[in-house]
């Protein structure tokens, strides 16, 4: 019988380490995350930003951040779920819904930081690559992509809203090769199709296919589209006005806070005193005996 070795010996595990939390949740690449944060020492405890963008089923998470020993701290952020708030009320997690979110998170760091007049982007989008060229006074917010685990594809959303966040005024480096409209077997990029997408025009195509092969499914899948009046040809024009409005007010509207003791209030019965309390508890006893009779 051949010598099998045991590896794992008592040894082993004094040598074993456990791997960090988010890790073995599988939240977090720190392969990645090390090159994203790590800063060169001779630049004095300056942070190093990342644009992170983050998908969950029903929302776009947008935010800026940089590392500290203590953990994350977050400049800006914008969520799709705040688009209703500027126009866009459905689709806000597709690929238009995306580029707004990131236009939005843009559009409101620059004007905390007082970037926003010295770095407007592109008023319109036209599909084309972009870059913010520097004007006189500060330069402008560089900020790194932070993408987290999602598979950067091309046409991937993420890169929706990193297209948006660098229209809208940021300074991220990137290429054209993962958006929308770019011919890997030719290696061109058709900026016709990354526009067509921005504005929703892919939406729009399938409500047309839909509701004319199956009026029912369209009926059914775009209902709160039909609820709003809105269809095909007006996706175009609400985006249009969304990035407008965007442009205009990117301040983060504030919820009222509910006062402290709400729910206390609410659910709790009020204090009785001992004439109150003698006068409930003859009441029952009298249901008692109208019962019992």
């Amino acid at each position: 019988m051949p010598f099998i070795k045991i590896i794992k010996n008592k040894a082993y595990y004094s040598r074993f380490q456990v791997k960090f939390r988010r890790r073995r949740e599988g939240k977090t690449d720190y392969y990645a995350r090390k090159r994203l944060i790590v800063q060169d020492k001779n630049k004095y405890n300056s942070p190093k930003y990342r644009m992170v963008v983050r998908f969950t089923n029903r929302d776009v998470i947008t935010q800026i951040a940089y590392a500290t020993i203590l953990g994350d701290v977050i400049l800006s952020s914008s969520y799709s779920h705040e688009l209703p708030n500027y126009g866009i009320k459905h689709g806000l997690t597709n690929y238009a819904a995306a580029y707004a979110t990131g236009l939005l998170l843009a559009r409101r760091a620059l004007k905390k930081l007082k970037l926003d007049e010295t770095y407007v982007g592109l008023a319109e989008p036209n599909g084309e690559f972009f870059m913010v060229e520097e004007a006189e006074g500060p330069r402008p917010f560089f900020v790194l992509l932070d993408v987290g685990l999602a598979r950067t594809s091309t046409g991937a959303r993420v890169f929706a809203a990193m297209k948006g966040a660098v229209d809208g005024g940021l300074e991220i480096p990137h290429k054209n090769k993962r958006f929308v409209g770019y011919n890997k077997e030719t290696g061109e990029f058709d900026p016709a199709v990354l526009l067509k997408y921005i504005y929703g025009g892919h939406v729009a195509e399938y409500m047309r296919l839909l509701s004319t092969e199956n009026p029912t499914k369209y009926a059914q899948q775009f209902k709160q589209y039909i609820a709003k009046g809105i269809d095909a040809d007006g996706l175009e024009d609400m985006y249009k006005e969304a990035h407008k409005k965007i442009r205009e007010n990117p301040e983060k509207v504030k919820k009222e806070r509910r006062k402290e003791g709400h729910f206390i209030a609410k659910y709790k019965s009020k204090k009785k005193n001992a004439k109150q309390r003698k006068n409930r508890v003859n009441q029952i006893l009298s249901n008692l005996e109208k019962k019992a009779q």
